[in-house]
């Protein structure tokens, strides 16, 4: 009941200032993650991971579910596609040299974990979260352009990066595993999860978003309703796909992303509930994680992990970005400012939370070290840097930064900015 109390008074205390904060040195994640670690240190007996599994468990499938499924929802393929350059190649070709550089780096530099384990840090370590710098993707003075390409970046890589977590967790677990035709369990195993899961988020993403369009159109089903089976649909694929033998996440990503291109008319539904539950689920995430695995970084803290960590968010993360947009004539502002912005948040919590739960690794507590080292320097660092960077950019932003681009929804937007956006 304590920690209820304490979350509810963090929360009452953020919103009673939160218009005042908006553009400040002072994110909704740092102040969450601040009160997990008060929560943690702040009595007798702590938080212990095993002692509060269960919940957190649920807590970080609910939550990753929805924002996978809600990122997915609002990304127009064909719009991203045709005005979207940028993103598309940090995603096609920034993200996996993100992968690949923090695999070789994290190799030489923690060679008794091995390479699957290394690999996996790196794929959980790929995605962004622009609500960490939400200054940056929300300032007026950005250009469109760029806010857009953190913006779109940060909702689609951590569906793309999920397989290559999935297949590290499965390679990880079968090195560590006994038994004769181990490699050809786990291979058909990675296989029924990579293609059923995919299968179960298309069938139910297109059959329920087609069966909720027409009980709409013929006046059959009333808006409330309606909103409410708009995010069943993301438990349905999720269980649907479990059920199959597939994964179950990533049938939540392909669900909304059929569900956002065939029956976009629901989609008001996902962008409210991104802005409301489901920022609450995120911000219910930073206080966990402060008060469970930031611990952990702070108890294993050690200098190769604090020099892996610097090292993914800013040569591990810029050098890819760097290359992914070579031609494209950005001036060097630009190139920084993109390369720096690329926070590490909710994707990695959520991911390296699955790993706990779904693996069995001896090495488990390293992964969740590193990982949770880089995430806590990023909560901070790139909050505390994105307000006055922004004005800074916003200030000195070269023509190559500009453009004609179409505004796309974000995933979260300071108070009072404006009306709700829809794809279209």
């Amino acid at each position: 009941m304590l920690v209820l109390v304490c979350l509810s008074l963090g929360l009452l205390a953020f919103a009673l200032w939160s218009h005042r904060l908006a553009g400040s040195v002072l994110t909704a994640p740092m102040w969450f993650t601040a009160l997990g670690l008060l929560l943690a240190y702040g009595q007798p007996m702590g938080f212990e991971l095993e002692e509060h599994r269960e919940w957190v468990h649920m807590l970080a499938e609910i939550t990753l579910v929805l924002v996978l499924f809600t990122d997915a929802s609002r990304i127009d393929l064909r719009m991203l596609w045709r005005e979207h350059d940028l993103p598309v190649r940090m995603l096609g070709i920034g993200l996996p040299l993100t992968i690949v550089l923090g695999a070789v780096l994290g190799g030489l530099m923690f060679p008794q974990l091995g390479w699957p384990v290394v690999a996996l840090i790196a794929a959980i370590l790929a995605p962004t979260d622009a609500a960490l710098g939400q200054a940056v993707v929300s300032d007026p003075s950005v250009p469109v352009k760029i806010r857009q390409t953190l913006n779109v970046e940060s909702g689609l890589n951590d569906g793309i990066a999920l397989p290559v977590v999935l297949l590290c967790i499965y390679a990880v677990d079968a090195s560590h595993a006994d038994g004769d035709g181990t490699a050809s369990y786990w291979l058909r195993f990675a296989a029924l999860q990579v293609t059923f899961g995919p299968l179960a988020g298309a069938v139910v993403g297109g059959v329920g978003g087609y069966l909720l369009s027409g009980a709409i159109r013929a006046g059959r089903a009333c808006a409330h309703f309606a909103s409410l089976a708009t995010l069943g649909l993301a438990v349905l694929a999720f269980a649907t796909a479990e059920l199959l033998g597939g994964n179950g996440f990533l049938a939540a990503f392909v669900a909304g992303t059929v569900l956002g291109n065939t029956a976009n008319d629901l989609c008001d539904t996902l962008v409210e509930f991104g802005e409301s539950e489901g920022q609450l689920l995120s911000l219910l995430t930073f206080a966990a994680f402060g008060a469970l695995l930031a611990p952990v970084a702070i108890e294993r803290f050690d200098a190769a992990i604090l020099g892996y960590s610097l090292l993914s968010l800013t040569v591990i993360r810029g050098v890819p970005v760097w290359l992914s947009l070579r031609g494209k004539r950005l001036d060097w502002s630009t190139l920084a400012f993109l390369a720096w912005f690329g926070p590490r948040g909710i994707a990695s919590i959520l991911f390296a939370l699955v790993v706990v739960e779904s693996s069995e690794m001896p090495l488990v507590n390293d992964v969740l070290a590193v990982v949770a080292t880089t995430v806590l320097l990023s909560v901070f660092l790139h909050g505390i840097t994105a307000a006055p960077w922004a004005r800074w950019y916003g200030r000195h932003a070269g023509d190559s930064a500009r453009g004609a681009v179409s505004e796309m929804p974000l995933r979260h937007r300071r108070p009072g900015s404006g009306p709700r956006l829809r794809n279209s």
